[in-house]
């Protein structure tokens, strides 16, 4: 991968950037004003990232995922990541019939659904899954891959399928790496 030096992130005109952030050169911004990277973050290759989006401190976006944030945005707290070609939205077409679709077509002739997404602290989202608007993957838990989650969580599960479903607790024991690691990290800014 070829990662963006720190006078390429400037250009790119986030609205926040972290320390020791990896961008690939192969990543696109749309809005990039409205986003906001945190320390220690990545975002690798073909990445595309559009709306409002917050990402907390040693968040992952692997290869080929797209995060449509829109009007509504979506937060990914610390540590949490996303596999390779994951999508999370935002805000979504009615797909009904009642209204015309895409974006192509002025508002008041559309009915989108839009409401923020939350990722919270120590989740990751497996290969190719897709997180829908609205929802909160609440803190701790994992999403196997291939997922659809339409509705929220609850903290510290492991859910998979189409529709997500909870199958068993998710241990804490990373915890205290979390803390481990934190405590080292403050020693060596």
């Amino acid at each position: 991968m070829s990662w963006l030096d720190e006078a390429e992130i400037s250009r790119i005109g986030l609205k926040n950037v972290g320390r020791n952030i990896l961008i690939s050169s192969r990543a696109i911004f749309y809005g990039a004003e409205n986003i906001s990277i945190g320390d220690h973050s990545r975002i690798d290759d073909f990445c595309v990232l559009s709306g409002k989006i917050t990402i907390g401190r040693n968040v992952h976006i692997a290869v080929m995922c797209n995060i449509a944030g829109g009007d509504a945005g979506i937060t990914f707290e610390d540590f949490s990541g996303l596999a390779y070609g994951c999508q999370v939205f935002a805000q979504s077409d009615d797909y009904s019939g009642k209204t015309l679709t895409n974006p192509t077509v002025p508002d008041k002739f559309k009915a989108e659904k839009k409401a923020a997404v939350h990722i919270g602290r120590h989740v990751i989202v497996g290969v190719q899954s897709v997180i829908m608007h609205g929802v909160n993957v609440a803190e701790g838990c994992s999403i196997g891959a291939m997922s659809l989650v339409r509705k929220s969580t609850s903290p510290w599960g492991i859910y998979n399928g189409i529709p997500a479903k909870r199958l068993t607790d998710r241990k804490k024991d990373l915890l205290l790496l979390e803390q481990q690691f934190l405590e080292e990290d403050s020693r060596n800014p």
